[in-house]
């Protein structure tokens, strides 16, 4: 076993409310939002850090941290004698700041009395609600490399993304020069590309002509504490990256593998059914660097003569006679015979159920039922020959025991969807 590293502390940003990807943030935070049949979404995070062997890790998170609490305390019970741990750091008031945190740098400047007492040289800032595969050793050898104040990672991306991203504009040997948050589409063509021709570092095609914010940062421990004590501004993208230019360092880290941000119900319905397609340019199996999570020591699942294609199906599920295509099954799930289920996600439930309440469907997905473009919550009840394939194409839609977000059908939570329901 390596030897743990002992000049980085990562810091896990758990995000603000999640109203993008409610309502799978109905009873949750973001970063305990389950992912890939088996996961949440910090456990890819954490796994990263672990395998960099960087493993002293706060999460910071103050909007239903429960269940959230609950994963990393069950899940992340590093060796005692190492010294390392994944500590939650919820928003608190305090007589100094009665206020909760206000964004990205405000969470960090808030909680930094927690980790400042720790010795670093560096502090390695994540995202918490981000599916990627990156080696964090790399990123903060090229900080050290490069002798930066701030190493930013990015990664290059269409102009369509980069309306929703923060978009880099370097120098021709790869210095950055300008940081500009969210541009709209007519900034882009004024922008026209992120690396300058002739450039000496990097070229991108173009198809990809900006480099977008990743939302990772490495800051030299004296240059965050400064920057967090003199600069004023609650975020890192808006604020105070931007005025970090021109006064300090700050350097980019190019990577060039799958990167999501799954902050919205359509990237992660997105996110989710790319998994199981035969070219996935993510996957969760890696024999060098696996992604980490709660062992449940559940029973392997059980097929009856069902026919299933282009899916990732987890430990633990009772499927009985149905067709699955192009979907995730997430673990406990029960689906019943006759039912058609294609291009979904099913979360899958908590605990099996032994008996249903009175006059209510079993925990699961009934008979006869067809679902297409669907995200069921855990411990949903999707009553017999229910059909949830969204006929009439609405984009935007509250009804009884389900939502529509961007086309996409989604059934919270414990909700209750009665027989023959149609939407």
């Amino acid at each position: 076993m390596q030897t743990m590293t002992i000049d980085t502390i990562a810091i896990i940003l758990g995000g603000g409310a999640g109203t993008r990807l409610f309502p799978l943030t109905a009873q949750r935070s973001k970063p305990a939002v389950p992912i890939g049949g088996k996961y949440r979404l910090i456990d890819v995070p954490v796994s990263g850090c672990l395998h960099a062997n960087i493993r002293r890790i706060y999460v910071l998170t103050q909007f239903n941290s429960a269940s959230l609490n609950r994963h990393i305390s069950d899940t992340y019970r590093l060796d005692r004698f190492s010294g390392g741990y994944v500590d939650i750091l919820a928003a608190e008031q305090t007589p100094d700041n009665p206020n909760w945190y206000q964004g990205t740098a405000d969470a960090v400047r808030q909680a930094a009395r927690h980790f400042t007492e720790q010795e670093a040289e560096f502090y390695l800032i994540l995202a918490g609600d981000h599916l990627y595969r990156m080696d964090y050793c790399e990123l903060v050898d090229a900080h050290k490399a490069a002798k930066s104040d701030i190493t930013i990672a990015a990664q290059p991306v269409d102009p369509d993304t980069a309306t929703q991203m923060g978009i880099f504009r370097f120098t021709k040997d790869g210095q950055i020069s300008a940081f500009e948050e969210k541009p709209n589409a007519s900034r882009l063509a004024d922008i026209s590309r992120s690396i300058p021709p002739g450039s000496t570092f990097a070229t991108h095609s173009d198809e990809q002509p900006f480099m977008a914010s990743m939302g990772i940062y490495v800051f030299s421990r004296k240059v965050l504490l400064e920057m967090l004590d003199r600069e004023p501004g609650h975020d890192f993208g808006r604020e105070l990256i931007p005025n970090a230019l021109g006064k300090y360092r700050v350097t980019p880290y190019l990577y060039r593998g799958y990167w999501a941000d799954v902050g919205t119900i359509e990237s992660f319905y997105e996110a989710n059914v790319m998994l199981g397609k035969p070219a996935a340019p993510f996957r969760f199996w890696d024999t060098r660097r696996p992604i980490y999570t709660h062992l449940r020591h559940l029973p392997a699942s059980r097929f009856t003569a069902c026919t299933i294609t282009d899916s990732v199906v987890a430990e633990g599920c009772f499927l009985d006679r149905c067709d699955i295509s192009s979907s995730v099954v997430g673990v406990r799930s029960l689906v019943m015979p006759g039912s058609h289920i294609t291009n979904s996600v099913l979360l899958g439930a908590d605990r099996y159920q032994d008996t249903s309440p009175d006059g209510q469907p079993a925990m699961g997905i009934g008979r006869d039922c067809v679902l297409d473009r669907v995200i069921v919550d855990k411990n949903a009840r999707i009553g017999d020959g229910s059909r949830l394939v969204n006929e009439n194409g609405v984009e935007h839609a509250d009804g009884n025991g389900y939502y529509i977000r961007g086309g996409i059908i989604v059934v919270p939570k414990h909700a209750v969807i009665a027989p023959g329901t149609v939407v």
